[in-house]
């Protein structure tokens, strides 16, 4: 793969003859598979309507949240320690499928672990929250190009252990020249009490928790975070540091209106700087067809 070339967001395995390049006159119905936790989605959704440019209730994305917070937990099952979140996840995402969903949103990170699988079972496309992240970082190194200023070369990513040691990130990260830091085995401990202090409520505390690491990382060089847990910006989002951070939920929400919005051709736009003056590149996490 090209590494120049910008991840795409959608994940089509088992789901080609759901799209088409034919203009529409309406918007796309989006299945939003939540609960992973119930907090984080609802984050997700209000990203959405903030992303969406509506004059009126009309011209909002249309969505089916399935917030069902039983899903079993997918990093206790990839450490050995709970049974499989597959099923559920499948069973859910065909839910949505029959609900009239035409593509599928996923409000966890570490549940991409399984997203061809969940298109796969659903026979939707998958809009995937990680190339959607990616997306943002190519965006971000463009314009910094494109404007002269410092382009952002330390990424770290905070996610949980589970997307860290699977490569959830990396893995795609790789595909696109995209190197991203991992945080120590003592700060990796510090963000997973945040997450599950998040998930209990008790968001403050996790804010609180947090904040001393992130000021340390950038007093050693770190210059972006990639929030790569829908946890995280509900402890990030609001503080110093969000300016400082790449959200990989709100870059979801952006693809999930893009795709709603618009036909897949109108999802290409050109590439910043391109040599090729006819090219065109998706930028912007959405696959073109």
């Amino acid at each position: 793969m090209n590494p120049t070339t910008p991840p795409s967001a959608l994940t089509t395995q088992g789901a080609t003859q759901q799209l088409n390049t034919a203009p529409i006159a309406r918007f796309r119905m989006v299945g939003i598979l939540g609960g992973m936790g119930p907090a984080a989605t609802v984050d997700l959704v209000q990203k959405i309507i903030a992303a969406t440019l509506a004059s009126s209730d009309q011209e909002h994305v249309p969505m089916i949240v399935w917030n069902v917070p039983q899903i079993p937990d997918r990093s206790l099952f990839l450490d050995g320690r709970g049974p499989s979140p597959a099923g559920a996840m499948c069973n859910a995402a065909c839910s949505l499928a029959r609900a009239g969903a035409e593509a599928i949103a996923i409000a966890c990170n570490t549940a991409h672990f399984w997203a061809d699988e969940i298109a796969q079972a659903a026979n939707l496309p998958v809009i995937h929250i990680v190339d959607a992240a990616l997306a943002e970082v190519f965006l971000e190194r463009q314009y910094a190009q494109q404007t002269a200023q410092p382009s952002p070369r330390n990424i770290m990513l905070l996610s949980t252990d589970a997307t860290q040691s699977l490569g959830v990130y990396a893995k795609r990260a790789a595909q696109h020249n995209i190197t991203l830091l991992s945080p120590s085995r003592a700060d990796q401990q510090v963000i997973t009490d945040v997450i599950s202090l998040v998930k209990a409520g008790q968001t403050e505390k996790g804010r609180a928790l947090i904040l001393p690491m992130l000021t340390t990382q950038l007093q050693h060089g770190v210059d972006r975070f990639l929030l790569g847990c829908t946890e995280m910006p509900l402890v990030v989002g609001g503080t110093q540091f969000e300016a400082k951070s790449i959200g990989a939920t709100l870059a979801l929400a952006k693809a999930i209106v893009r795709f709603s919005a618009c036909t897949l051709a109108e999802m290409a736009y050109p590439r910043v700087n391109s040599s090729n003056n006819n090219e065109r590149n998706n930028a912007f996490g959405d696959q073109v067809a």
